[in-house]
């Protein structure tokens, strides 16, 4: 009997041992990979700025990012500023582009001060504003970097989900459809916000009407382009006092 128990306790002791052997190299494993995993998202953030600017390497209907390796002296090159806008101040920070905007519209739901990062370049003598967007498509979290001008014009786009549908809402990523946003008005001819509906009932199919704050909508895509049509309304809506003021200015 004490020799059956011996047993079970060094098999209890060493089961303990390992436990903690394994949780300890796993640990270790993790944090020795969060500096790659940190440095991939900023570089990530970097090429989806550059891309909603026009700084990318498309093709004629491939949409391409620039090398991971180039983005960070073209973001130096492009991104003039970098802006957090925080209940109507506006403060220079340069790592806005790094804001989580997921933790950020938590806690406004929290009553907690939004921050919103705002990115300032300039490329070929034209300035412009960045704003990182998010929202929820059919399955999942779906986002965006929205390029502006000054009169909330939409200069170009760049739309990523999380889980879309192959073929379907995961097209939001395509060139065809990010490039209808290209030349779109957030505001009215009123001057009020509007955003961009994705419509299925848009009778603009080559959209040729940028003032209609509308866009052709993905077949068999239509709750993640009503994701889509959400996100910008409600955040980019935001940004508004902004650029009313930069108007003033």
């Amino acid at each position: 009997m004490e020799n059956r128990t011996d047993k079970n306790s060094y098999t209890i002791i060493f089961a303990v041992v390992m436990v903690l052997v394994v949780g300890s190299l796993l640990a270790f494993t993790a944090s020795s990979l969060k500096p790659n995993i940190d440095e991939n998202k900023r570089l990530e953030k970097q090429q989806n700025i550059l891309y909603a600017m026009g700084v990318n390497e498309n093709d004629e209907t491939s949409a391409n990012f620039v090398s991971t390796d180039k983005a960070p002296d073209l973001f130096k090159k492009y991104i003039k500023k970098q802006l957090v806008i925080q209940d109507g101040k506006v403060t220079e920070d340069d790592e806005a582009y790094l804001i989580d905007v997921k933790k950020e519209q938590t806690n406004a739901k929290a009553g907690i001060a939004r921050r919103l990062p705002l990115l300032e370049g300039v490329k070929d003598g034209k300035t412009f504003y960045i704003a990182p967007i998010r929202g929820k498509g059919l399955w999942d979290a779906i986002w965006a970097y929205v390029a502006m001008d000054e009169n909330m014009v939409i200069q170009g786009a760049y739309f990523d989900h999380k889980g879309e549908t192959p073929g379907l809402g995961a097209n939001i990523k395509q060139r065809f459809f990010m490039d209808d946003f290209i030349g779109e008005h957030l505001l009215d001819n009123s001057d009020r916000f509007k955003g961009i509906d994705v419509s299925k009932s848009n009778a603009d199919p080559k959209n040729e009407d940028k003032t209609d704050n509308e866009v052709d909508a993905i077949a068999g895509a239509t709750i993640t382009g009503n994701g889509v049509s959400a996100m910008i309304k409600s955040d980019l809506k935001l940004y508004v006092p902004f650029f009313k003021n930069l108007k003033n200015n």
